[in-house]
């Protein structure tokens, strides 16, 4: 499924996978904009998202429902367990590809990526949109994700960007993520071609 992103670990030092994808619950019958789901030792960072929903619109499916709900509940899942529950949510034979990394093959490798801790580092994504397969066993959700902690002295670190997963129904009936993918967000217009100030 796409989706799924190194991003820096910066309290510990080190890399951690990170996903990104996911709404707050709600459904069709309750489109209104709630609180943040999000309750951490970062509760003072975090934020809800300021995305629409893409539940909110009438013409939504009943598979993309259905993929918009998965992804949400693999939102809160990574945001209460952090990178252990974010791999369990992967098939067998699912992978990620990251920011400038080798891609991840197979839910044991994924495991040895996502090893943060939800106390120190936080992920969490909110859907865009999703699409269905013509079998309706396989389809995609795509969005932005954002992942907070704090460096070493303590500053608040916020690293943003999109992903897209790609989710697969399995032989008993249950939906594993197969590939995750996801890019940091480029930097403001301007920034990248500027001259150094004299």
């Amino acid at each position: 499924m796409f989706r799924a992103l190194v991003l820096p670990f910066a309290a510990a030092g080190v890399l951690a996978v990170a996903s990104v994808a996911a709404l707050p619950a709600q459904t069709a019958a309750a489109p209104a904009a709630q609180a943040s789901p999000y309750t951490s030792p970062l509760d003072p960072l975090s934020r809800p998202p300021t995305l629409v929903s893409p539940l909110t619109q009438p013409t939504v499916s009943p598979g993309v429902l259905q993929l918009l709900e998965l992804d949400a509940r693999f939102s809160q899942a990574v945001v209460a367990g952090g990178g252990k529950a974010f791999a369990a949510w992967f098939a067998e034979e699912g992978m990620t590809l990251n920011n400038g990394k080798a891609a991840a093959i197979g839910r044991t490798a994924v495991r040895t990526q996502a090893t943060w801790d939800p106390a120190q580092y936080q992920l969490s994504w909110t859907a865009e949109g999703a699409q269905m397969g013509p079998s309706s066993d396989m389809g995609f959700t795509w969005g932005r994700y954002e992942g907070r902690s704090h460096d070493r002295n303590g500053e608040p670190v916020v690293v943003t960007g999109r992903y897209i997963t790609v989710w697969k129904k399995q032989p008993d009936g249950t939906w594993k993520v197969a590939l995750d993918a996801s890019a940091n967000l480029p930097e403001a217009a301007g920034e990248c071609c500027t001259l150094p100030k004299p």
